[in-house]
């Protein structure tokens, strides 16, 4: 049988969760490994702080499906978390890498440059919202992309303060740690943090914080703890991520540009999560008509191959000296190719109208399932595009966060086949991070899982 065939017959039979007999299994799969003998190589083997939130290991995928080694297939709904907009192993990102893997894999930009880290600082820079002139800096991680734009903005304002919002994510090194508004499990006895690092109010609805509150709540920081002129920057998700997947009112943006104007501090807008098309936008703050003045990118960037950036003002972005700046695998030219080839699938394949499109479907048939499945339940169904969340309660009177529940539906939806993943405050949210290249099939396949795994945890509750 040619591995054509063998593929074939794999994906149908992992289509019934059976495993394939073994005259048909897959090239991908290896019948020798199981996910619970991996399991306890991992445990033996791994730091107890990676947590891994499924126990399936994966052996093959291929936009949004995956394979775990035992044949087992999945509907990916969590996209690496939320690095995969175009998909696993898009054909055109994977021939880019290769290709480049041809004439070199690293010769580190700070010691022999190379024209795709230019093209890639180009092609961003045009992308990145505002009329002035700008310039870009790659390196490898979200946190790394955080941690520079805050260096750059103290070089740049001569200032030591960073004011970040609750509930806001920006990563785990010790620096983005003191951004990072949430503690169990980020922040968990890895203390203290980094000083002149502040905490303004995020307006939430949930927490019965206004937009006015939320700005109240700013103003008295400044007049208590952070004074406006000691403050290098404000740093913001434009659509929270870790915390919960939702929005920041358009209103509070705007605001915050002209606080930020006011007092010579600099905004800057967390994209890490919200960037590349997953709201319908290249960036989310575009929905707002807001221009910061640095954004952070990295995740679907360059559709699975580690890579992120700040994009700036290019005066902003030069207040470093020469070596102030980089890193050896920033930018790495493998990277740079894959990133310009999800950058022009995103472009060519119209990625950003079919987020829209994604939203608009989720948002019914997530109104539709929790008013017939879980009634008073699914207490809320938000944000931008694609860059969707629900949110579980206990009951619509209370409004009690319901992690129980919401961890139920992730473990029965695991079993059946797709994989989810929560996030919020509470924990009691689950976000869609589905690749926006998946088929109108597939959607309503997994939303058809989820139904079925949500009617399931609330029979068992």
């Amino acid at each position: 049988m040619s591995n054509t065939a063998k593929k074939k017959a794999g994906k149908t039979a992992a289509k019934k969760n059976v495993k394939p007999e073994i005259a048909i299994v897959p090239d991908y799969v290896a019948p020798e490994k199981t996910n619970a003998a991996l399991v306890a190589r991992r445990d033996a083997a791994v730091a107890r702080g990676v947590a891994s939130a499924t126990t399936i290991f994966a052996a093959h995928a291929e936009n949004s499906e995956l394979w775990d080694v035992e044949g087992n297939r999945y509907i990916d709904f969590a996209g690496g978390i939320a690095v995969l907009n175009t998909g696993h192993r898009h054909p055109d990102v994977i021939a880019a890498a290769k290709a480049q893997e041809d004439h070199y894999t690293h010769t580190s930009f700070q010691v022999v440059p190379y024209e795709p880290y230019i093209a890639l600082a180009e092609k961003l820079n045009e992308l990145a919202p505002g009329d002035h002139a700008k310039k870009s800096l790659l390196v490898t991680t979200g946190a790394e992309a955080v941690e520079n734009a805050v260096k750059i903005a103290r070089a740049a304002t001569g200032r030591p303060g960073v004011i970040a919002f609750t509930g806001g994510y920006h990563g785990r090194t010790l620096l983005t740690l003191g951004m990072t508004g949430k503690i169990s499990p980020y922040k968990k006895d890895v203390g203290p943090f980094p000083s002149d690092i502040f905490r303004a109010p995020f307006p939430n609805v949930r927490d019965g914080i206004s937009v006015k509150d939320a700005l109240t709540g700013l103003q008295n920081l400044f007049l208590t703890d952070a004074q406006p002129e000691r403050v290098a920057a404000i740093i913001i998700e434009p659509v929270l991520g870790e915390g919960g997947y939702t929005p920041v009112p358009f209103e509070m943006l705007h605001a915050l540009r002209a606080i930020c104007d006011e007092h010579g501090i600099l905004l800057i807008a967390d994209e890490i999560q919200a960037g590349f098309g997953r709201t319908g936008k290249w960036f989310a703050i575009e929905h707002s008509g807001v221009v910061p003045d640095l954004i952070t990118v990295a995740k679907s960037m360059a559709g699975g191959y580690p890579i992120a950036g700040v994009i700036g003002r290019a005066e902003v972005m030069d207040a470093v000296v020469p070596g102030g700046l980089g890193g050896t695998y920033g930018g790495n030219p493998v990277a740079c190719a894959a990133a310009l080839a999800a950058i022009e699938a995103i472009d060519s394949e119209g990625l950003l109208n079919r987020s829209l499109e994604m939203g608009e479907l989720f948002r019914a048939r997530f109104a539709d399932i929790g008013a017939r499945v879980s009634p008073y339940r699914m207490w809320d169904v938000r944000g931008l595009g694609a860059m969707i969340a629900i949110e579980f309660v206990t009951d619509f009177d209370s409004i009690e966060p319901d992690a129980a529940l919401t961890k139920a539906v992730i473990a029965e939806a695991l079993q059946r086949g797709l994989i989810l993943l929560g996030c919020g405050m509470h924990g009691n949210a689950l976000r869609i991070m589905v690749p926006l290249t998946a088929s109108d099939e597939i959607i309503e396949e997994g939303l058809a899982i989820f139904e079925a795994s949500l009617a399931a945890a609330i029979a068992n509750a």
